[in-house]
């Protein structure tokens, strides 16, 4: 998953911008520089934001002149797509399904905080109905 972001000179500085994410800013001095900035400050955002239960937003700016894309972290996407998939289902009902402590579910919803193998992401994609596909690109 990719967020595109528009890099804008001000004073010097490379300024990084995600239509997006408004919340998410980076800055550098070259291009290079200020992309490596912008994928550590656009993960954080997310990661926190995932962290405090809501969805990412939906990356609606398509590619376009002068702007860049940005790879989410898998962590974050992964944490994301759990909760959304949960959708009204609580935690506790999940985690019972699975077996597992509420702390221990919530965990895996929390980017900052988890760390699931594929055999816990097989096992919760089954308890939700859903198979799991991984791919690497």
């Amino acid at each position: 998953m990719d967020y595109r972001c528009r890099i804008v000179e001000e004073t010097g500085l490379l300024t990084v911008l995600f239509p997006d994410v408004p919340n998410a800013m980076s800055y550098g001095h070259t291009v290079d520089e200020a992309l490596a900035n912008a994928a550590e400050a656009l993960n954080g955002v997310l990661a926190s934001d995932v962290a405090h239960g809501f969805i990412l937003p939906e990356a609606r700016t398509g590619p376009g002149e002068g702007l860049y894309a940005v790879s989410v972290a898998p962590h974050v996407v992964v944490a994301s797509q759990l909760r959304s998939m949960r959708g009204d289902m609580s935690q506790s009902d999940i985690a019972a399904r699975l077996g597992m402590s509420y702390q221990a579910y919530q965990r895996l919803e929390n980017p900052v905080k988890c760390n699931p193998t594929v055999k816990t992401l097989e096992r919760v994609a089954k308890a939700l109905g859903k198979r799991l596909e991984v791919r690497m690109t």
